[in-house]
């Protein structure tokens, strides 16, 4: 009787207990600034963060992978039209009929572009507590943390976590979160697993909704309504030890008060670059011809001394 009664309080005591909340408060985001952050991780004077995961084992594993050759871009062609989401079109100048020009204000919610550890700050302090001169910087451009450091490129194990797929949907509506139950019921339903080194790219279909039905307001701006990962996932990606995390947009969807908490918190405290604004509707397809959600990354931004970030084109190989 006495090992009924014990079991039966404890089936009471789950069947009351309420449910995980997905609700990130001010103060804790705060206190997993300190409790999860990858600074001085690899040393104090470490600029590249959690690329360090990906090792020399990382990339022949990630090498492995190729069975096929067969390869798809993730980036989205270069959008010289200006429209609600793309304030500040690519510009290309024909100088010649063999030559031409072109300039970007790449950062922002249209362009496919990789962010560097020297684009987030908070109150001038950057990733691994790097505090420039800001004075300085607009002259010549960061002296740490700058894309320059990933001018070897990038080479590791990719994975997509395609969540319209598996919610049975062409494309995700603006302002749907994305949990921590979601990555892993796909992990579930893809048998695969995110790990340490990983490349993990998550499709919301921004690209495949603005094809059907136009530009709208995203990102930072006010009104602005986008799908992506809601800041309950934080402590997931510390814990799964991503290299580099890529999506459709740069993740901002939240409360006003944490507008941008994922890709920012990535970037600053846990020191993961991100692809932002990849067109992932080819890779998606490509995957689920294959059934095959992993594969090589491959990508190099461009060898810019003190900059912010690069235009990129990661690709996929099967």
């Amino acid at each position: 009787m006495k090992t009924f009664l014990v079991i039966l309080g404890a089936l009471l005591l789950v069947s009351a207990a309420p449910e995980a909340s997905h609700h990130v408060t001010a103060a804790q985001y705060e206190q997993w600034k300190k409790d999860l952050s990858n600074w001085g991780r690899w040393g104090k004077d470490d600029e590249i963060g959690a690329l360090n995961l990906i090792t020399a084992a990382k990339r022949k594993q990630a090498a492995a992978l190729v069975k096929e050759g067969f390869s798809v871009s993730m980036a989205a062609d270069l959008d010289t039209v200006k429209a609600v989401d793309n304030p500040n079109p690519f510009e290309l100048k024909m100088l010649t009929i063999g030559s031409d020009q072109i300039s970007s204000n790449y950062h922002g919610i249209a362009h496919t572009h990789l962010d560097s550890l020297a684009h987030i700050n908070d109150n001038g302090v950057f990733f691994n507590g790097y505090k420039p001169d800001s004075a300085t910087v607009l002259k010549q451009g960061h002296a740490k943390n700058s894309i320059h450091n990933v001018k070897n490129g990038i080479f590791t194990r990719g994975i997509l976590i395609d969540i319209p797929r598996l919610k049975g949907v062409p494309y995700l509506e603006p302002g749907t979160p994305i949990y921590v139950e979601d990555l892993e019921a796909w992990e579930k339903k893809a048998k695969v697993k995110v790990g340490a080194g990983d490349a993990l790219f998550v499709r919301t279909g921004v690209w495949a909704r603005r094809k059907a039905q136009g530009p709208w307001l995203r990102g930072r701006a006010e009104g602005g309504r986008s799908a992506g990962l809601d800041p309950s996932v934080i402590p997931w990606l510390k814990q799964r030890d991503i290299a580099v995390m890529g999506s459709d947009h740069p993740q901002y969807v939240a409360p006003a008060e944490l507008r941008g908490a994922v890709h920012d918190f990535a970037l600053l405290h846990l020191g993961v670059h991100l692809f932002d604004n990849c067109d992932l509707e080819a890779l998606a397809d490509a995957a689920a011809a294959r059934n095959r959600w992993e594969f090589l990354v491959t990508a190099a931004p461009l060898a810019i001394v003190g900059g912010t970030g690069s235009p990129a084109n990661p690709i996929a190989t099967f």
